[in-house]
């Protein structure tokens, strides 16, 4: 008999990969960080013992959510600047208050919190562009969360940077300090083509290749924007970033609300990722991106929250509902993006987009043990058909019991084991007093 870490006794097992499929009454082995065998749970005695065992009779197993894109930090600004469009939202109240308030501790503080409210929703890795990555940094490893952080490139003055050339300087520091982080990735992250002139683009794109360090870029997320470029530069700005060769298999396009036909079909040829945020899209009316018209042409899209200043929370089960509703609505087609279509959006076409679908995204042989567990008992998901469809169109966070991330247990009967819950939350209330009286 072989001894592992763990053995996770599920209901039913949906390991994304393959496509669609349900396993009932299955085991995942766990031993170290990784899946060592998924089985049938009545062929587990005489074949494995484990240091831990749980018993999740009433649950899903599933691959942990991936949310490809927030902020995590501006956690702290929620609920601090609502019902209002992108750029005066921006410009008129989320500029200021960073400009007033956003350092090491902000940063700090805010990832913790943002952490807190993704691991007890079911993420269990997220990509992040913010200021002081070094300080997120510090709340991923104390949580044990997976993320890739974002190197922050702009033209633009900040807190963290005076220049373009400081934004480089200590972006190109930071990965280097994690480049062998068993939890931490980095990426580029141009804030926008509307902010980040041609020549850091460029620097951008020859770093991105040399230390094969992916790109995540906002692009065309409102009509407006794209006016802008164009009266600019005379160019859209899918264009401009086709002529500067940065349309490639290791870009990450976020929100993509306005694109025309044959710019789906030239993201589709050049293998370029679509990061799709609806309820953030939709909160700031900035627009609807098309992901059926995306997804028909090949086009790889997952899903992101955005931050929680304008989405207002973090919430994948949240977004992925959404996305099939909108699509559907948009499309005016019912069978547009399906449950189990959404639910790769949210797994494994985020670890695609990330380039970290050898590691995570489904539940397969050698792959990492990030997992999560739904209860499916509760009346509200009565009669039960299909899971996925059910955790798609009926399920809620609260139903999220625990989670994984590298084999460990990082949230037990909804109690989080890594966090002080108590005092982040007080750390908030702290932010949101100081927030107060400057807005005041």
């Amino acid at each position: 008999m072989e001894t592992v870490d763990s053995l996770i006794h599920g209901k039913w097992i949906a390991p994304v990969v393959p496509s669609g499929q349900i396993l009932e009454n299955h085991t995942l082995v766990i031993n170290g960080s990784k899946i060592r065998e998924i089985i049938p749970t009545n062929e587990v005695i005489g074949r494995y013992q484990a240091h831990q065992q749980s018993n999740l009779n009433d649950h899903l197993l599933l691959p942990g959510f991936i949310n490809a894109h927030s902020h995590s930090a501006m956690s702290l600004f929620r609920g601090i600047a609502d019902d209002m469009p992108l750029k005066s939202w921006l410009e008129k109240h989320i500029w200021p208050l960073e400009k007033q308030h956003v350092n090491e501790s902000f940063v700090a503080d805010g990832t913790r919190l943002a952490i807190c409210e993704m691991l007890r929703s079911g993420t269990t890795c997220f990509a992040d562009m913010y200021f002081f990555p070094e300080s997120a940094a510090e709340a991923v490893t104390e949580s044990g969360i997976r993320t890739r952080l974002g190197i922050v490139i702009s033209d633009n003055e900040t807190a963290y940077a005076a220049d373009t050339d400081e934004y480089f300087t200590k972006g190109l520091e930071f990965a280097d300090n994690y480049k062998h982080h068993p939890l931490i990735n980095t990426q580029f992250a141009p804030y926008t083509p509307n902010t980040v002139s041609d020549a850091a683009l460029t620097r951008t794109l020859m770093l991105s290749t040399e230390l094969s360090i992916p790109i995540q870029m906002h692009i065309h997320e409102t009509e407006s924007e794209v006016s802008e470029a164009v009266a600019s530069t005379g160019k859209r700005p899918l264009k401009r970033l086709q002529e500067l060769g940065l349309l490639t298999p290791d870009l990450q396009a976020v929100h993509m609300t306005d694109l025309l036909d044959d710019e789906v079909e030239l993201l589709a040829s050049c293998g370029v990722h679509v990061i799709h945020c609806p309820e953030s899209n939709m909160k700031l009316a900035s627009g609807i991106c098309p992901v059926e018209k995306l997804l028909q042409a090949g086009v790889n899209v997952a899903l992101g929250t955005d931050g929680a200043a304008s989405n207002n929370d973090l919430n994948m089960l949240g977004e992925m509902r959404t996305t099939a509703l909108l699509a559907k609505v948009a499309s005016k087609n019912a069978s547009a993006v399906s449950a189990k279509t959404v639910l790769e959006m949210a797994t494994i076409n985020g670890a695609k987009a990330l380039g970290l679908e050898d590691q995570i995204g489904s539940l397969e042989i050698g792959k990492q043990a990030d997992i999560i567990a739904v209860d499916m008992s509760a009346i509200e998901q009565q009669p039960l058909y299909n899971p996925i469809s059910q955790l798609v169109y009926t399920s809620n966070p609260n139903q999220i019991t625990d989670l994984w991330v590298a084999g460990r247990h990082l949230m037990k009967g909804r109690q989080l084991t890594t966090l002080n819950v108590q005092t982040i939350v007080e750390n908030a209330k702290q932010w949101q007093r100081s927030l107060l009286v400057k807005k005041n």
